[in-house]
């Protein structure tokens, strides 16, 4: 665990020491570090926002942001209109997103199946 973005070096130094096989990236800000440290500790990584493979990392899986922001702004629409916030109804992601980096797959020595890179939304070749 990183407290602080300057805890990220000494927490991948860290994973090495422990033998880490592999590192899941809770949805937090982005990071743009993280990508790069676990490939150089050849540490697979997978995160929630597909933005972290977009910046290097190896995979993502989570819901789609796009759909949440436009559901986001109907929201705001309706209280603007004077719906209550309290009467308004929690909602689930509907939409989800597959994310994978093939080169960050190579430096990581690692092949991605066919059935995996069939089922992704985005590949970086």
């Amino acid at each position: 665990m990183a407290a602080t973005p300057a805890d990220l070096r000494q927490a991948f130094k860290e994973m090495r020491l422990q033998d880490c096989d592999a590192l899941f990236v809770l949805a937090d800000a982005t990071r743009p570090t993280i990508p790069s440290l676990a490939t150089e500790a050849k540490i697979p990584a997978i995160y929630q926002i597909s933005g972290y493979v977009d910046l290097g990392g190896l995979a993502s899986y989570g819901a789609a942001l796009p759909p949440m922001f436009r559901k986001a702004a109907q929201y705001v629409d309706k209280i603007f209109k004077g719906a209550s916030p309290a009467e308004l109804p929690v909602e689930q992601p509907v939409a989800f997103e597959l994310a994978l980096n093939l080169k960050t797959a190579a430096a990581l020595g690692l092949t991605i199946p066919d059935a995996v890179l069939a089922r992704a939304d985005k590949v970086i070749e």
